[in-house]
C-alpha cells in the first residue's frame, strides 16, 4: 500500500499519476489525509498526556514520602481523569489507523511513468517482438485436438475427477510438462536463484501482505473453516517469507524461483478463451522473486525481462513484449511487462508471463525493510515475473512445432524429456 508520508508530501502528483489507471482516487486520497491529521493530532494529544501522567507520578510519590496525603490523594483524582482521556485516546488512535489502513486497501499502486495511458488491453503497448510465425500445414489442429490424438492431456477426465480447469497429463504430456519445470528451474539456478518449495496454502495476513488481498478475494480458493487460501500464485509465499524483515545493503541482491502448482478461481471468465490449455482453475509456474535496493530496482526489472527472453529464445517460440497501459496494470504494479508467444493453430497471442516492479506497494504491507548507509530503516522494493506459465508455454509448443510426422521437441528440451518427437498414441 501506498506511504502514508509520501501521499502528504506528494499528494497532487499521486493523483494526477493515478488517473492513468482511468479511475479518480482524489476523494481516497484527501479522506486519508484527513484521518491521518486527526491521528496525528491524537497522538499529539496522547503524548503529552501520557507524559504529564508520568510526572504527576513521580510527584504523587514524593508526596507521599513526605506525608502530604491529601495533596496526593488530589493528584490522584487527576491521574484517574487523564488515565481515562488516554485510553479514550488511544482507542480513537486504533480506530484512525483501521480507518486510513482500509482506505489504503482501496488504493492502487502509483504507475511508473512509462506506463501508457489506456482502458484495456487492446491499448497495451507492443515494445518488440522476437522470431519468426511458422508456416503450418494444412492439415494443422489445435493443442486441444493435438493432446487427444497423442494421448498426452485429457480434459475429460478432469472434468470426472475435478470439474472443468483441471486437465489430466499423461505419458509424454506429463514427462514435457515435467521437462519444462526442470528446464526453468535449473535455468532460474544458473542466473544465481535460491530455489525454495514453498506451501500451497497460505494465511490471509500473507494474502494482504502481497496485496492479493481484498481486491483478488473472489478470484482464490478460500478454506473458509480453517481461513486459509490456494496460492494464485508463489509470489505469494515467496514474497511472505521476507515478511516482518530487516535486511542489511549487503544482503542484496535476494534473488528466489520456486515452483508451484497454482490455482484460481477465474470468476467471470467463462466463455473467454476457455478451449483446451487457455485458461484453468490449476495450473504449474516457475515464479521467479527479486528484493531489491529502491535505486537498483528498474535495473533489476529489465534484468528480469531478459532472464525471460532468454527461455523463450531457447524454446524457438516467437514472442512478443507489451508494456502494459494504464486500464490493465494490475493494482498492485508500478510497471508490468507481459510476454506472449504466438499460437499457430489459434492464429493468436497467448499471455505467458508478467514481470512486474511493485516498488515500495508490497514492501509497506510486509512491514519489509532494510537498513540502508546512513543506518535508517528504508523500504526494500519488491518484483516478480513468471518464468515461466506452463499451459499456454505447452499449447504453442504443441502447436507451433507440429507436423504430419508429429510434434517435434525444441532441442534445449530433449536432455529433459528423453525424446525428440510426438509421433504415436501411447
Amino acid at each position: 500500500m501506498l506511504e502514508i508520508n509520501n501521499i502528504r508530501e506528494n499528494k497532487e502528483s499521486i493523483i494526477g499519476q493515478l488517473k492513468i489507471r482511468n479511475k479518480d482516487f482524489e476523494k481516497l486520497i484527501f479522506e486519508v489525509i484527513n484521518l491521518d491529521e486527526l491521528r496525528r493530532s491524537a497522538q499529539f494529544k496522547l503524548d503529552n498526556e501520557l507524559a504529564e501522567l508520568n510526572q504527576l507520578s513521580k510527584k504523587i510519590g514524593e508526596l507521599f514520602k513526605t506525608g502530604q496525603h491529601q495533596q496526593a490523594n488530589e493528584l490522584k483524582q487527576k491521574t484517574a481523569l487523564l488515565k481515562d482521556s488516554t485510553k479514550t485516546l488511544k482507542q480513537q488512535l486504533v480506530d484512525s489507523e483501521n480507518s486510513i489502513k482500509e482506505i489504503l486497501y482501496q488504493i492502487p499502486n502509483v504507475p511508473n511513468k512509462l506506463v501508457p495511458s489506456g482502458n484495456s488491453e487492446n491499448d497495451n503497448e507492443v515494445i518488440e517482438n522476437y522470431g519468426h510465425t511458422p508456416q503450418l500445414f494444412a492439415g494443422a489442429i489445435p493443442h486441444w485436438e493435438i493432446a487427444k490424438k497423442y494421448n498426452l492431456i485429457d480434459f475429460e477426465l478432469g472434468v470426472k475427477i475435478t470439474g472443468s480447469g483441471f486437465p489430466v497429463y499423461i505419458g509424454k504430456g506429463a514427462q514435457l510438462q515435467r521437462a519444462l519445470i526442470n528446464f526453468f528451474l535449473n535455468e532460474a539456478i544458473a542466473s544465481n536463484y535460491k530455489e525454495v518449495i514453498p506451501p500451497l496454502v497460505v494465511n490471509e495476513e500473507s494474502g494482504f501482505a502481497t496485496g492479493q488481498l481484498p481486491d483478488k478475494e473472489g478470484q482464490m480458493y478460500h478454506m473458509q473453516e480453517d481461513n486459509l487460501y490456494l496460492i494464485p500464485t508463489a509470489e505469494v509465499p515467496i514474497t511472505n517469507i521476507f515478511r516482518n524483515t530487516l535486511l542489511k545493503e549487503d544482503d542484496f541482491p535476494v534473488k528466489r524461483v520456486g515452483y508451484t502448482p497454482c490455482f484460481r478461481r477465474e470468476a467471470g471468465s467463462y466463455g473467454k478463451d476457455v478451449r483446451g490449455l487457455n485458461r484453468l482453475h490449476q495450473f504449474d509456474k516457475v515464479e521467479i522473486v527479486q528484493l531489491a535496493h529502491p535505486e537498483n530496482s528498474y535495473a533489476i526489472l529489465d534484468e528480469m525481462v531478459a532472464h525471460v527472453k532468454l527461455l523463450l529464445d531457447k524454446l524457438e517460440l516467437p514472442y512478443r513484449v507489451v508494456r502494459l497501459c494504464g486500464g490493465d496494470l494490475g493494482f498492485t504494479a508500478a510497471l508490468t511487462y507481459d510476454f506472449e508467444v504466438y499460437s499457430s493453430a489459434q492464429q493468436k497471442w497467448l499471455e505467458v508471463s508478467s514481470v512486474s516492479n511493485f516498488e515500495t506497494y508490497q514492501s509497506n504491507r510486509l512491514k519489509l525493510r532494510f537498513k540502508n548507509n546512513n543506518n535508517k530503516n528504508q523500504l526494500v522494493h519488491t518484483l516478480n515475473g513468471s518464468a515461466l506459465a506452463l499451459p499456454r508455454i505447452m499449447a504453442a509448443l504443441l502447436e507451433n512445432n507440429q507436423s504430419e510426422k508429429g510434434i517435434s521437441i525444441p532441442k534445449v528440451l530433449i536432455p529433459y524429456t528423453g525424446f525428440d518427437t510426438i509421433n504415436d498414441k501411447e
